[in-house]
C-alpha cells in the first residue's frame, strides 16, 4: 500500500478525487483554493523558458547538418497545418451531424438576458478586438532577449535558442567547453523540475477543487450534449486519426499513452498544458526522439498544433449557430475552418484564450453575435481539460512522427521505454548526436594528458 501511495500517478489521481469532493461538498472553500493550482503552475512556469533554451540549444549544437534543423522545423510546421486542419474540419462535420446546440434555444436567449454573464463575456470580446494576427507573427522576434526570458514568452526563447544552438554549432569544437557547461545545467534543471514535481498532487487538488466549486457540476446539465459531443470527437481523434498516424509509423498508441500518463493527469488536475511542457520535452526524448527534435518539436507545437483547441473551436461555433437559429451555408463553414486555421496559432499563452479566439472568430464572421460566448461560460473549464491533454497528446506524437521520418528516433531508447526502464531524469544522456565529439575531445585531452 505504501509503495502504490509513493507513485506520482496513484498521488494524481487520488488528488483529483479528492478535489472533486471537496468543491462539491464545500463549494465556497474549493473556489478559494484556485491560489494553490496557480501556484503551482508558476513553479512550473518558472522552469519553462531555461529549459527550453538548454534542451534546443545542446541539440542543435550536437546536430551535424545545419540543413537538418531548417528539414525538421519544415516538417514540424507541414505536419501541424495537416493535422489541425483535420481536427478543425473533422470538429465542423462532427458537430453537423450531432447539431448539439439544438433544443438550446432557450437557454441561449436567458443566458444572453443575464447581465453578470454577459459582462464577464464582455472582457473577452473586448480583448479578441485587440488582437492583431501580423503582430502575433512579428512578435515571435523579441526586441530585448532578457525580455522573452522574463516574460516566459515560449515562441520568442525558442527563437532565440534556435539561433545560439545554430552559432554554437558552426563554432564547432571552439564551443564544446560551453556545451558541456549547458548540459551540467541541463541536468541541474531537470532535477529542480523533479523536486516540483513532488508538489503535483497539491496543485492537481487545488485546480480540481476550484473548478468543481466555482462552477458546480449543475451547470453542466443545459450544455450536456455539448460537452458528450466535445469530448467523445477528441476521443475518436485521439484513437483513430492520432492512432491511424502512429500506426503508419510502426509505433503503438496504447503503450505511448501509459508513458505520459502522468502528464496528462497532471494536465487534467491543472486545466494547464504548459504544467507538461517541460516534462514532454524529456519524456519524448526518454522514449526514443533526439533531443533536438524534442526540443523543436514540443514548445513549437504549443502554439501551432492545438489539435484540441481546434476541435473545441470548430464544435464550438457550429453549436452557437445552431443554438441561436443561424443557418451557416457550406461555403460560410468551409470560410469558418480557413479562419480557424489563422485564429487558432494564437490560442496559447492568452489568459482565456479559448473565449479570445472564439470572440475573434466570430468577429471575423460577423454571422453569429460575439455575445453568444456568454453561453459557454459555465462550461467551458470542464472542456478545458480535454483540450489540453488533446493538444499534449497530440504534440507528442507530432515529436515522434518527425523524429522518424528524420531518423532521429533511437529503436534502443524507445524499447527501454516500454520495458519500464527508461533513463531517470537525473542520469539523462548525452545528446547523441554529440556523443563523437565530446569523446573526440577527451581523447584529444588524454593524449595532452
Amino acid at each position: 500500500m505504501q509503495r502504490a501511495f509513493s507513485n506520482l500517478t496513484v498521488q494524481v489521481l487520488t488528488a483529483i478525487a479528492l478535489g472533486v469532493l471537496v468543491g462539491a461538498l464545500f463549494p465556497a472553500f474549493g473556489a478559494a483554493l484556485k491560489p494553490i493550482a496557480d501556484t503551482f503552475i508558476s513553479l512550473i512556469k518558472m522552469l519553462i523558458t531555461p529549459i527550453i533554451f538548454l534542451t534546443v540549444v545542446l541539440g542543435i549544437a550536437g546536430m551535424g547538418s545545419l540543413q537538418k534543423v531548417g528539414r525538421v522545423g519544415g516538417k514540424a510546421l507541414l505536419y501541424f497545418e495537416v493535422v489541425t486542419t483535420l481536427a478543425l474540419g473533422i470538429g465542423i462535420l462532427v458537430a453537423n451531424l450531432t447539431q448539439p446546440g439544438a433544443g438550446v434555444q432557450a437557454t441561449a436567449q436567458a443566458v444572453l438576458q443575464d447581465g453578470k454573464k454577459t459582462a464577464e463575456a464582455a472582457k473577452f470580446t473586448a480583448q479578441a478586438g485587440e488582437m492583431n494576427w501580423v503582430e502575433f507573427l512579428t512578435h515571435i522576434v523579441p526586441d530585448n532577449v532578457v525580455g522573452a526570458f522574463a516574460k516566459g514568452d515560449i515562441l520568442q526563447v525558442l527563437l532565440f535558442s534556435v539561433l545560439f544552438g545554430l552559432a554554437l554549432n558552426k563554432l564547432g569544437d571552439y564551443a564544446q567547453p560551453l556545451v558541456k557547461t549547458f548540459d551540467r545545467l541541463s541536468h541541474a534543471m531537470f532535477a529542480v523540475l523533479a523536486m516540483v514535481m513532488k508538489l503535483a498532487p497539491i496543485g492537481a487538488f487545488g485546480g480540481m477543487a476550484f473548478t468543481i466549486g466555482k462552477y458546480g457540476i449543475a451547470t453542466l446539465l443545459p450544455l450536456a450534449k455539448l460537452m458528450l459531443v466535445v469530448y467523445a470527437t477528441m476521443f475518436l481523434f485521439i484513437f483513430v486519426v492520432l492512432n491511424l498516424i502512429m500506426r503508419y509509423y510502426k509505433l503503438r498508441l496504447g503503450p505511448y499513452l501509459s508513458f505520459i500518463k502522468e502528464e496528462i493527469l497532471l494536465v487534467l488536475g491543472t486545466s494547464s498544458s504548459e504544467s507538461a511542457l517541460p516534462r514532454m520535452i524529456d519524456k519524448m526524448e526518454r522514449y526514443g526522439c533526439s533531443r533536438s527534435v524534442a526540443g523543436l518539436v514540443i514548445p513549437t507545437g504549443y502554439s501551432f498544433n492545438l489539435d484540441g483547441t481546434s476541435i473545441y473551436l470548430s464544435i464550438a461555433v457550429i453549436f452557437l449557430a445552431q443554438a441561436f437559429n443561424i443557418p451557416l451555408s457550406l461555403t460560410q463553414q468551409l470560410s469558418l475552418i480557413a479562419i480557424l486555421v489563422v485564429t487558432s496559432k494564437g490560442a496559447a499563452g492568452v489568459t482565456g484564450s479559448g473565449f479570445i479566439v472564439l470572440a475573434s472568430t466570430l468577429a471575423a464572421t460577423k454571422v453569429i453575435p460575439v455575445e453568444s460566448v456568454a453561453l459557454l461560460l459555465g462550461v467551458d473549464r470542464f472542456m478545458s481539460e480535454a483540450r489540453a491533454i488533446t493538444n499534449v497528446i497530440g504534440n507528442g506524437i507530432a515529436t515522434l512522427v518527425v523524429a522518424k521520418s528524420e531518423g532521429e528516433f533511437d529503436e534502443a531508447r524507445h524499447q527501454l521505454a516500454l520495458q519500464g526502464r527508461s533513463v531517470p531524469e537525473e542520469r539523462r544522456p548525452e545528446p547523441a548526436a554529440m556523443l563523437p565529439r565530446i569523446e573526440i575531445a577527451q581523447k584529444d585531452k588524454a593524449t595532452q594528458d
